[in-house]
């Protein structure tokens, strides 16, 4: 695997986590707005804290993957799921 298509995975596999953890411990505003009753965003999202936690998610995930790739387990050019050679 080359470091372009590490690269892109990566991305992928990063903002894919960014959505899994975005709703986590999001409380919404307690007051909603007297005319409509819309809530808006949230009154603490805690970004910061979130795109940490994404990147730790993204690191384990995107290091499986590559594991994986990289293994010669799973092969578009032997059988499915073949056993590297001994």
């Amino acid at each position: 695997m080359n470091w372009f298509l590490a690269s892109m995975m990566y991305a992928l596999i990063w903002w894919t986590s960014l959505f899994i953890v975005l709703p986590i411990g999001t409380r919404p505003v307690a007051e909603p707005d007297a005319a409509t009753g819309w809530r808006g965003a949230p009154e603490s999202p805690r970004m910061w804290r979130k795109v940490f936690w994404t990147t730790v998610l993204a690191t384990v995930i995107w290091s499986g993957c590559f594991a994986l790739i990289t293994s010669n387990l799973i092969s578009f050019r032997s059988p499915w799921l073949a056993l590297p050679d001994e």
